[in-house]
Order: C-alpha cells, then sequence, then structure tokens
C-alpha cells in the first residue's frame, strides 16, 4: 500500500523575502555595472577625442610644420616629427597632407603619397571636427583641423585613436568593474541573509499565509473570549487590550499606548498591573467592578512586557453575598422553628393543666410580637424585595440579641422605584449596611467582637442593642439610612472603611461596604458615613430616581 506524498509546504515568509531580495540585489548590481559599462565607454571616447584633437591643434600651431610644407620634399621633415609625437601621445596615427588630401604623413610608410581616407571639406572652410571613420588602420576616432600661413590654409592635418584600442582600455576597466559588482552583490547577499535569518526567527518560519490566517484568528479570538486580555511592553504602556478588558477597567477605546499609571485605576489595581512579578487570581475592585487580576511576565523578547488576564467577579460576588443572606435566613428560620416548638410546647402544657385563658393570653401575646414588625414593614415598604429582606433581617437581628427598628418616616409605595434600579443593588447595599450594623450593635453589648475591642462613645453602650432603619423614596431619590447603637467609627477609619480589606473582624473580611461603595457608584448615587443618635455609625445612601420612576407617586398624589 503507497502512502500518499505530502503536500508540499509554501516557503516561508522570511524565503520569500530573501528571495526577493537577492533578485532584486543582483538586478540593481547588473545596472549599476551596465551602467558603469555604458558611462565607462563613452567617457573613454570623449577623452579619446580631446586627446587627438589636442595633438592635432599642436602640429597645426607648430612653425617648423608650415616651414617644412613650403619646402620641396615635405615629407622628409614631417614623417619623423610625425611618428615622434604618435609614440610620444599614445595615439594610433598622425596624417599631415596637403589641401588635395595627399599624404605626406603616415604610420605605415609606403602609403605616404596617397590619398587620404577621410572627409576634408570642413577642415579645408576653416573648421577643425571630430568623426569616426573606416581609414586604413581600421574604424578610429579622428580629428582633422587646417594648417594656416597667415589667412592661406597650406594644409591639413588628422590625428587619430583606433576604436580597438578604446575598446582595449574599456575591457580593461571591465575587470576591475566585475570585482566591484561581485563584492557587491557578494555583500548585499550576505547582509539579506543576515536579515532574513532575523526575519526568521521571529516569525517562527511561517509562511505569509500562515501569518495571515494567524492574524485573523488572533482577532477572532480577542474579539470573541469574554474574558479581559491586557499586554504590557516592556515600558509598562498598554500594547493591545480587546474589548472586554476595556469595559472591564472602564477605557475608552484609544487606550492602546498609554501608560498603565495614567489610567486613573484604583491604586492597589495599578500595583498589580505594575508589578513584575507574578500574580494568581488577586481580587480588585474597580469603581463598578469586581475584577479577578492574573499577571504573567513576558520572557525571552527584546523587552520584557507582562500579560494580564481579567475577570468580571461582580455577579459572583454577590450572588455569594445573597447566598450568605440565605444561609443566614435559613438559620434564623432554625432558630425561629425552635423557638416555636417550644412556645406550642408551653401553650399545650397549659391547656393540659386546665389554664386555658393563660395559655390563650400567651398564644395571642406572642402572634401580636412578631406580627407587629410585619405590619410595620409591609405597610411602610410596598416594594417586596426590601421588605423581604428587611424580615428576613430582623429575624437574624433577633436571635443576635439586636432589635431592628423601621424608622417612623420610612415610605415606598408600590411604583416609586424604577425597573433600570436592580433589585440586586438594592439586597446588596441594605443588605451589608444591616448586617454592619448588626454586628456593631451586637458586641457593643456582649463585648466580644471577633478580633475587635468594642468602645464606649457620648452617653455609653445603650441598654439594648438596636438597628434603626430608614427608607423613604420621595423628591427624585431614594433614602436608605442605617444607624447602631455600636462603638461607632472613628475619624482615621472614616475615609478607609470602603476599601476592600478594611474590617474590624480579622482577616478574610472587609468586602461588604466596598461592595457597597460600588452598586451605589454603579446606580449614581452617594453613600456617606456619620454618628448617629445613639453614639453609633450611621450611614446614608442617596440614589436618585428616574421621572418615571417618580411618576407614579407623583399621580398618586396628584390625583387624591
Amino acid at each position: 500500500m503507497r502512502l500518499p506524498r505530502p503536500r508540499t509546504r509554501p516557503r516561508s515568509l522570511a524565503g520569500q523575502l530573501f528571495a526577493m531580495q537577492v533578485v532584486l540585489v543582483a538586478a540593481v548590481v547588473a545596472g549599476c555595472a551596465f551602467f558603469a559599462y555604458v558611462s565607462g565607454s563613452e567617457q573613454a571616447k570623449e577623452t579619446a577625442a580631446r586627446q587627438v584633437r589636442a595633438a592635432a591643434l599642436a602640429i597645426a600651431d607648430s612653425p617648423s610644420v608650415r616651414e617644412a610644407i613650403g619646402t620641396p620634399d615635405p615629407s622628409a621633415v614631417l614623417q619623423p616629427y610625425a611618428e615622434r609625437v604618435r609614440r610620444d601621445t599614445g595615439i594610433a596615427f598622425v596624417t599631415i597632407m596637403s589641401p588635395q588630401r595627399v599624404r605626406w604623413t603616415h604610420p605605415d610608410s609606403d602609403r605616404i603619397g596617397e590619398q587620404f581616407l577621410g572627409h576634408t571639406a570642413r577642415a579645408l572652410r576653416g573648421e577643425t571636427f571630430t568623426e569616426t571613420y573606416t581609414g586604413t588602420l581600421g574604424p578610429s576616432i579622428r580629428v582633422v583641423t587646417p594648417i594656416r600661413d597667415g589667412s592661406r590654409i597650406t594644409g591639413l592635418v588628422s590625428a587619430g585613436i583606433t576604436v580597438e584600442r578604446v575598446s582595449s582600455q574599456v575591457r580593461a576597466q571591465l575587470g576591475a568593474l566585475g570585482l566591484a559588482a561581485g563584492g557587491a552583490l557578494a555583500l548585499g547577499g550576505l547582509g539579506t541573509y543576515v536579515i532574513n535569518a532575523r526575519l526568521r526567527r521571529h516569525t517562527h518560519g511561517m509562511n505569509a499565509a500562515e501569518l495571515s490566517r494567524m492574524h485573523d484568528y488572533h482577532q477572532a479570538t480577542l474579539h470573541a473570549v469574554r474574558e479581559g486580555l491586557l499586554m504590557l511592553d516592556g515600558r509598562r504602556r498598554i500594547a493591545l487590550i480587546n474589548d472586554a478588558g476595556r469595559e472591564l477597567l472602564g477605557l475608552a477605546p484609544g487606550a492602546v499606548g498609554r501608560r498603565v499609571a495614567e489610567l486613573d485605576l484604583p491604586a492597589p489595581l495599578t500595583g498589580a498591573l505594575l508589578a513584575s512579578e507574578e500574580r494568581v487570581d488577586e481580587l480588585h475592585l474597580t469603581a463598578d467592578r469586581v475584577i479577578v487580576v492574573n499577571t504573567r511576565p513576558v520572557v525571552g523578547g527584546e523587552q520584557r512586557g507582562t500579560v494580564v488576564t481579567l475577570r468580571d467577579h461582580t455577579e459572583l460576588q454577590a450572588l455569594s453575598g445573597e447566598l450568605d443572606s440565605e444561609r443566614g435566613f435559613t438559620q434564623a428560620l432554625r432558630s425561629q422553628a425552635h423557638e416555636a416548638a417550644n412556645r406550642l410546647h408551653t401553650v399545650v402544657s397549659l391547656i393540659e393543666l386546665g389554664r386555658a385563658e393563660e395559655a390563650v393570653g400567651f398564644a395571642t401575646a406572642e402572634l401580636e410580637l412578631a406580627q407587629a414588625l410585619t405590619d410595620r414593614v409591609v405597610g411602610a415598604v410596598a416594594e417586596p424585595v426590601l421588605a423581604a429582606l428587611l424580615l428576613g433581617k430582623a429575624a437574624q437581628a433577633n436571635e443576635r440579641g439586636v432589635e431592628l427598628v423601621l424608622a417612623d418616616d420610612s415610605l415606598i409605595d408600590d411604583g416609586d422605584l424604577p425597573a433600570t434600579l436592580s433589585h440586586r443593588d438594592l439586597v446588596t447595599i441594605l443588605g451589608n449596611l444591616v448586617d454592619n450594623a448588626v454586628d456593631a450593635a451586637s458586641e457593643a453589648v456582649t463585648g466580644a467582637g471577633p478580633g475587635s475591642v468594642p468602645a464606649q462613645r457620648g452617653g455609653g453602650r445603650a441598654a439594648r442593642a438596636r438597628v434603626t432603619v430608614t427608607a423613604l423614596a420621595g423628591e427624585g431619590e431614594l433614602l436608605l439610612r442605617v444607624a447602631d447603637t455600636g462603638a461607632g467609627i472613628g475619624p482615621q477609619d472614616a475615609a478607609a472603611v470602603f476599601d476592600r480589606g478594611w474590617s474590624t473582624h480579622g482577616t478574610g473580611r472587609g468586602i461588604g461596604l466596598a461592595l457597597v461603595k460600588q452598586a451605589v457608584h454603579r446606580n449614581g448615587g452617594t453613600v456617606t458615613l456619620d454618628g448617629g443618635a445613639d453614639g453609633g455609625a450611621r450611614f446614608t445612601v442617596r440614589l436618585p430616581l428616574e421621572v418615571a420612576g417618580r411618576t407614579a407617586h407623583t399621580t398618586k398624589e396628584a390625583t387624591a
């Protein structure tokens, strides 16, 4: 069985560029060499023309030449002179002739007396001209100039150099030109190889199609993942960030290229992004979100950088808080069931003892006490989520010996809260504030807070631990106020109380108030801290209500 032949892998991008650059360098070198050859040929011809022109004019201006022309045998004097000039100047021939073109001199003495092969008409008119003509010595570059005796032309001089001699000079230069071109080609090839070896190392030997496909996958991955991805260069500038990363950090689209220190992020988060060591699953808070940060340094490149992943932990943190509340509700219900069983046993025992009236009175008193808070909450707070939260927190507080009281001025009618105000945020805000207040009030009475030392303020501790809650919707805002009878919070801690990790209950706590501040900020509200009337802490939250959320309450007042 024959195995299928593997498909030939396309040449890598570095290999393609190397081949293209070698061809380009070779073409440039060949072009330059051809240009140098043509330019050298023309320059050699111009040099030869200037050389023979100078020789011809010098001979024509020589007094001895004019005197020899007047003798009966000019050749006897002019032939040795012409040959001496030819040898000294290195030209091919010097021909001195009569106006009738009869040669008086020639390199070949047998041709003396013959007719000159070439044009002389312009010289007979007194001009000096240059031409290329094929004579007895072959093609030559020659100059013809007149010999004057006063105003009369008594002879002509033609000096020339053969084209073959000019070509031989060019060929002699061509060897040096070839060596220079070969050296340039070798140097260019070596430089191209070094550059492409570096490119091959950086592209990992991938070809153009693979790089293009990787880029497409890279872009699709960045936009598809729901986790935030942030890449920092060695100078801690943003080199790359995806859509989820910009959303989690609250950055504008033009964040690429900015330094992390310029992003106006919380100080702990900025410190985590700037850290050189690896960070694993660190929890950080921004103005609106709880995010989990992981960082990993990049090693092996020319510049060290950092890869950062961000996960949104806001909903999970809120669900965790709700789970804690549900767990507290369950414990409270279990305790209430136990207490109800005890009370029921008491009623049954009274009836068995024949004291029915006392049994009815005991049962009635218990029902009235349990129903009083329920009627108060349901009557004042028509929002079912807040009402259920307050009743559950009241049961929890009661189990810890703390009385939860709803202020007399509390009032939230049905429809006062807009749909845009998240129930989860309301539970986060009010639930955490009540939990902290119950802890503070309980510790102030028992004097046994975990990890804390209760302190008296003002008139000392109250005889009965109490938490007072105010919930009021009106005048375009929702007011939530929680006050306790605890030890309060000192001025030195007032600024840090909303920071993550601040707590009087030891390590692993300190997230509740930070989540409150975050939820308030997310809904455009404010949260403040001051001292309550009973000496404890008082937190006040104000959340703006949309016009649509206020119309129900306003309309009811207008139509009443």
